[in-house]
């Protein structure tokens, strides 16, 4: 009899789930909207996958909100992203603490509103005894920038005395990215059909399945990421080795 393909029910899910949150815009241009209708409906998405991440058993869940180089974009659009933060960080979060889901976010603070930074640490001290699911949101964060930054710290500290060159390694550098004590991610997903990673978790998605879809981020829904879970559980994950 012929051997029949585990389903996504028969395997746990990833661990960790990254997202590339992507197409708010060409969402909103194919309706004829504006370009802030398009990032709305892509916090509901948001509410949404945060809810299915929780009921099928995903831990950390990371998503890409605003990247160091969205600041480039019209200042009109970047008014409207932050709103949609302080919305989200004033509005939801009381909602995710009662559900048991830890809020961290990642990036750059310096740079960003006072009031959203305020909001930022609330929401983090709030939540920060919850055990359910992980939720990192990506705020003025960049790669290659935390990349650099955790270089400097680690020559800092070996100019210090503090760590010695012997000790560096793939853990103590892990220990000075932004996603300190979170493991990487199992899975990323990127939305719109773009294939690229845009500076995203550059170090920590070395041997993340990758999965690009088609689907604009505002329409992806529960059934779309189980889709993509079961091509995760497809993938032959070697990390280098040869196939058993």
């Amino acid at each position: 009899m012929e051997a029949v393909s585990p389903t996504f029910e028969d395997l746990p899910p990833p661990v960790h789930v990254a997202i590339i949150m992507d197409g708010n815009g060409r969402w909103a241009k194919a309706r004829g909207l504006p370009r802030v209708a398009g990032h709305q409906r892509g916090a509901e998405a948001v509410r949404t996958t945060v809810e299915s991440c929780k009921s099928i058993g995903i831990k950390y869940l990371t998503l890409y909100a605003f990247s160091s180089e969205n600041w480039k974009r019209p200042a009109t659009e970047v008014d409207d992203l932050m709103g949609l933060l302080r919305h989200y960080l004033s509005r939801e979060i009381n909602q995710l603490n009662k559900s048991g889901v830890r809020l961290r976010c990642i990036g750059e603070r310096q740079g960003l509103a006072p009031d959203i930074i305020r909001l930022i640490d609330e929401a983090e001290s709030k939540t920060g005894g919850n055990t359910g699911l992980t939720l990192q949101i990506a705020v003025n964060y960049g790669g290659q920038n935390e990349i650099l930054n955790a270089c400097r710290s680690i020559a800092s500290e070996v100019a210090d005395g503090k760590l010695s060159i012997d000790e560096i390694d793939d853990e103590a550098f892990a220990d000075h990215l932004h996603t300190a004590g979170v493991p990487d991610p199992d899975l990323l997903i990127r939305t719109s059909g773009e294939k690229r990673l845009s500076n995203f978790l550059l170090w920590q998605a070395a041997y993340a399945e990758l999965v690009f879809v088609d689907t604009l981020w505002p329409d992806f829904t529960k059934d779309e990421l189980l889709r993509v879970i079961d091509e995760f559980h497809s993938r032959d994950r070697r990390y280098g080795n040869t196939s058993g």
